[in-house]
């Protein structure tokens, strides 16, 4: 009788472990992503959350933090549970967001469509991402998810080379006609911040370099012989004086890897850190950048903002933080870096701001004449799936005119500027999201009156020199060869930095 108690228990033990296994037995999930207006399948980032918060990882698909890519369709084997879902393509799609549940046995089919906002190819601006640390292997795919026209994919940084046995033949990669992505761009980041290098045919020598010595701009000038383009990857590094003051270097990320697509990095690592009175909450390091740039702007020097977000390092998908450049209806690689030389260029990490000023595109200098006023009136158009509340002038480094979007959200009057000296100008569009800084921010224009001088503002040279004397103090390097080496470039910077003072004809 005992044993016939035992096995009713025993079976009984074996049904509810079974009955427990088939609850816990994964299902089959087919997740389809089309083009609400073709129907085709469409690559894609997709962020899928169980209840937990916790990211699904795919087998075999490229995957970062929170997200992964796909071509337009995956099948997964998903635990029985509730799941949230998010897809995006880059800022020109509209996004999607859902809540779906998993049953055990239950195969689920979820088609997501994604509906074009804006078609700036179309209008002949071509997007741009300068900062990408994932693998070279799924550049294509992360590109197209993103709809992603030009890519830099860090290869060689500090002490790691992916090329220690040789560069690549082709660094440059061309796929579906007019996406390009360079696999042999690097970073050197050390105390004094951080210099990216574009189209090099191999990497600079920098694996030996310590924290404090040589200079960046030891390797800065090395770029330059070998005609590299030389980026700026943040404003605020302790070294963006002497950058500017070199002459070296072509564009600054004024839309950096600081910024992400949930949150801010609410600090300025080894840089400048800003007045957290002046600058304060999570958005204040946006400020900070853009302040700073300002800055440089009203000294008289021309440098093109840029663009980064650091993915593989940093929480950001590939080309969160991107630079749109109007390169003409045909894109070659080279034109697009053409354009942004130029100017004909706007960054952002959402609004899609595309402006003209008298029908000239960013970048364009005004020239006055005879000293009579010149009138300049901007024109925006606007598209962005975050609400933005106003698109603002700012006119030699100040917020001068702040006007409130039109209720379909794509047009702002912006009315007339009047010059009668030099300066510049831009246009900017923050979104209301208080959680990051999303924005966009147009390249200057720019004006010249006559022969004058370019407006040069003293308070921003005082601001630069200041900045260069607190940082000979913070060289931790010991009296000799290596310390008057590194201080070279702060003398020369510092001397700059006078000269641009004693030369000031502003305020």
């Amino acid at each position: 009788m005992r044993f016939g108690k035992f096995l009713h228990a025993f079976a009984l033990v074996l049904c509810v472990s079974g009955l427990a296994a088939a609850v816990s037995e994964p299902a089959a999930v087919t997740i389809t992503i089309r083009d609400k207006s073709s129907r085709n399948l469409m690559p894609a980032r997709v962020h899928l959350k169980d209840s937990s918060g916790k990211a699904h990882q795919p087998k075999q698909l490229p995957f970062w933090r929170d997200h992964f890519v796909c071509t337009g369709e995956v099948k997964l084997e998903l635990a029985p549970g509730n799941y949230t879902l998010e897809v995006e393509r880059g800022p020109e799609f509209s996004a999607h967001r859902s809540e779906f549940g998993v049953t055990a046995g239950v195969e689920t089919n979820l088609t997501v469509t994604l509906n074009r906002i804006a078609n700036l190819a179309a209008e002949s601006w071509w997007s741009g991402e300068l900062h990408v640390h994932r693998p070279i292997a799924d550049a294509e795919l992360l590109m197209r998810a993103e709809d992603l026209h030009v890519a830099q994919f860090i290869t060689w940084w500090n002490k790691q080379n992916l090329w220690s046995n040789g560069p690549p033949t082709n660094p440059l990669r061309q796929f579906d006609g007019n996406r390009f992505a360079h696999v042999l761009a690097g970073e050197d980041e050390r105390e004094g911040g951080a210099l990216l290098y574009f189209n090099l045919k191999q990497p600079l020598a920098i694996t030996g370099a310590t924290r404090h010595f040589p200079s960046s701009l030891v390797y800065a000038e090395q770029a330059r012989k070998a005609s590299a383009w030389i980026d700026i990857e943040k404003p605020f590094w302790w070294d963006f004086p002497l950058w500017l003051a070199s002459g070296l270097c072509d564009s600054v990320g004024i839309a950096n890897n600081h910024m992400h697509r949930a949150g801010m990095y609410n600090g300025e690592a080894w840089g400048r850190a800003r007045d957290t009175n002046a600058f304060p909450t999570l958005r204040g390091n946006g400020f900070w950048s853009q302040e700073i740039y300002y800055h440089a702007l009203n000294c008289g020097l021309r440098i093109s903002p840029s663009a980064g977000s650091a993915s593989g390092v940093l929480p950001n998908p590939v080309g969160y933080n991107r630079v749109y450049v109007q390169a003409g209806p045909e894109l070659t690689y080279d034109k697009w870096w053409e354009g942004l030389r130029a100017g004909r260029s706007f960054v952002s990490n959402g609004p899609l701001l595309r402006c003209r000023a008298n029908g000239k595109f960013p970048g364009e200098v005004f020239r006055l004449a005879d000293g009579r006023p010149l009138e300049i009136e901007p024109a925006v158009m606007l598209d962005s799936r975050d609400p933005v509340p106003t698109v603002e002038i700012v006119r030699d480094g100040q917020v001068v005119r702040s006007v409130p979007v039109a209720a379909d959200g794509k047009r702002a009057s912006l009315g007339k500027l009047t010059f009668t000296e030099s300066g510049w100008f831009l246009i900017r569009a923050i979104s209301s999201d208080t959680n990051t800084f999303r924005f966009a921010s147009t390249a200057p224009f720019y004006v010249e009156a006559g022969a004058s001088k370019p407006r040069i503002s003293k308070t921003s040279a005082r601001f630069f020199l200041d900045w260069v004397k607190e940082g000979m103090g913070r060289i931790q390097l010991p009296e000799g060869e290596n310390r008057t080496a590194v201080l070279k470039y702060h003398r020369a910077a510092e001397s700059f930095w006078r000269e641009k003072l004693a030369a000031a004809n502003a305020p």
